[in-house]
């Protein structure tokens, strides 16, 4: 019985990402058929099935993989902090910077003092950036209003980012990113958040997710602890900055509450990597960060890749500690600082780093994924891990609708 197809794209070379099997779950002479916004068939060419397909597509023998997933950005915000990169080399800690007025705070008094279409504006360019390279899903925080008004603001330019820029967008409310200056105490100020500020967000449906910063500049274990019960009892799933600058059992607390990821980890003990895999919590390594801070403490990666944690790479693109808008150059700095594979890498930019979104619909070329996908001019998916400003996509699907890299 023949089926209906919207796209057929033959003569590829599939990197799948299937789990088990060949490296990258590698397909040679393969096809892909496409309907609505599902793949509907992934495989060798010599088994399609019967279709009559609207559009074809000649692959051109390109290597096609799932679209990339950036799981972790804070690509809205206002100002800049390169005078920050400059004292950092001149010897001063970030931690130091922080509690001098700089480091967050400083960005806040840009993002607040910025008109929604400013930021929106800025933040665009940046996203381009990362659409240009093959980025089809991003998260994006708040963080750096600090007020309801102003973290609302983030979050609804988060939201238009999504529906005018062919990216799919996920938000993430990250209020108890640093404690603003109107507040006493961090505990008021968590006090607020638990309060007021979170079922606001939560009602107005400008949240998928929910995050914190457990460390010693951030919030305690004890405060997020909190946030997380709150975002809990309004249905949000969470996520946390823990282990980024020292070891405060953050990703521990996280797992226990079934985080969808722990984000930085350098300072991760080996014993908490358990807790991490029970959960399945995914770890996201963010080496730009690191590279940034010219840290020297690596995360645990044996650890994690023999207690199977799932472990996704993201930008962290951030205007303080990772200003770098390219998901393939952290793919590159997660192989050369952090040991991983180049398949490792390329799985923690797709499949992944989807779930650590909690996305189970993407991140691989599979029948009835999401039709996100890249057409590369490589010789092995290894190249995307390899180069720094090679390679862009020559096409590219996004949720079945495809853009000519021309």
């Amino acid at each position: 019985m023949t089926q209906r197809c919207d796209w057929l794209i033959n003569n590829l070379r599939l990197a799948t990402l299937a789990e088990g099997g060949q490296a990258y779950g590698a397909i040679q002479n393969a096809a892909l058929a496409l309907h609505g916004d599902r793949i509907l068939y992934a495989g060798p060419e010599k088994d399609l099935p019967d279709l009559a397909a609207a559009r074809q597509l000649d692959g051109g023998g390109r290597w096609a993989t799932p679209g990339l997933v950036d799981c972790h950005t804070h690509l809205v915000f206002g100002g800049s902090r390169a005078c920050e990169f400059e004292q950092r080399l001149l010897g001063a800690s970030y931690e130091e910077i922080a509690r001098s007025g700089g480091g967050i705070l400083s960005t806040v008094q840009a993002t607040r003092a910025a008109t929604e279409d400013e930021l929106f504006d800025s933040a665009r360019a940046r996203l381009l950036r990362l659409i240009a390279e093959g980025v089809t899903t991003v998260e994006i925080k708040s963080g750096y209003g600090l007020t309801l008004a102003d973290e609302t603001k983030m979050l609804q330019v988060a939201r238009r980012l999504g529906e005018e820029l062919p990216v799919d967008v996920r938000t993430t409310f990250l209020g108890a990113h640093a404690l603003p200056p109107e507040f006493g105490t961090a505990n008021d100020y968590i006090d607020a958040l638990c309060g007021d500020w979170l079922p606001a967000v939560a009602g107005a449906g400008l949240a998928d997710a929910v995050d914190v910063f457990c460390e010693g500049v951030g919030f305690t274990p004890g405060q997020c602890e909190r946030v997380f019960q709150r975002a809990g009892e309004l249905g949000l799933p969470i996520k946390a900055h823990a282990e980024q600058l020292s070891d405060l059992k953050g990703a521990r607390l996280a797992a226990r509450y079934g985080a969808l990821s722990a984000d930085h980890l350098e300072y991760l003990a080996a014993d908490d990597v358990p807790a991490l895999a029970a959960s399945g919590t995914v770890a996201v390594l963010l080496p730009g960060a690191f590279y940034y801070l010219r840290e020297q403490q690596l995360p645990p990666i044996g650890t994690l890749r023999q207690s199977a944690v799932p472990m996704a790479v993201a930008t962290d693109l951030n205007p303080g500690t990772s200003p770098m808008a390219s998901l393939l150059s952290a793919m590159n700095q997660a192989c050369v600082l952090f040991r991983l594979s180049p398949e490792e890498s390329l799985r923690g930019a797709t499949h992944n780093g989807a779930r650590a979104l909690g996305l189970q619909d993407r991140g691989q070329l599979l029948a009835g994924q999401r039709a996100d996908i890249l057409l590369w001019d490589i010789d092995t998916p290894a190249a995307l891990s390899y180069a720094l400003n090679y390679y862009r996509p020559g096409g590219r699907f996004v949720a079945g609708e495809y853009y000519d890299a021309s």
